[in-house]
């Protein structure tokens, strides 16, 4: 049951400035829906909010502490959830599917970060400003598995070394 991070990571490690991420690729999030389609994902709010709607052909399960807060969908293409916590998202997630996606934004990938047995990164090669920073690749803890070259980014795939330890740097 394979639980991934994905993410489009700046070179300096930023993902976002609390808001919106710093860049958009339409080949990025072609393979984002790609990749995430008929598998649940967990995200926090401020990542839900930025993205602005709820994502078809997926289960997107909410961290909120305010559920009462979500309109969750009803016109039957998405499905969504909410969660009080990590933990509660991903035993969730988990009765949903064997595959689980974690979505952002930086505070869930840093809870998440042990749980993670892959990482599934759009890597940019360009710094961005913000404050919201994905967790630093220990090399003694991940293995790069591929790299794919775009141009102005790379899509990046990172599998945990079994025994490395699991707490973000």
């Amino acid at each position: 049951m394979p639980v991934i991070a994905i993410a489009i990571v700046a070179d300096n490690g930023v993902i976002g400035d609390g808001e919106r991420q710093p860049f958009e690729f339409a080949e990025d999030w072609a393979r984002y829906k790609e990749v995430t389609l008929g598998h649940p994902m967990i995200m926090g709010r401020a990542t839900f909010e930025a993205i602005g709607r709820w994502l078809p052909g997926r289960a997107t399960i909410v961290i909120t502490r305010n559920p009462d807060r979500i309109e969750l969908p009803t016109d039957g293409r998405a499905t969504g959830y909410t969660a009080g916590s990590y933990p509660e998202a991903l035993e969730l997630a988990r009765s949903l599917d064997d595959t689980v996606f974690v979505a952002g934004g930086g505070r869930v990938y840093a809870e998440s970060w042990p749980d993670l047995d892959e990482l599934d990164l759009t890597e940019v090669h360009a710094s961005a400003e913000g404050g919201v920073v994905f967790p630093r690749i220990d090399p003694a803890q991940w293995r790069e598995t591929r790299r794919e070259p775009r141009g102005p980014f790379d899509f990046v795939g990172y599998e945990r070394i079994r025994g490395a330890d699991a707490a973000p740097q």
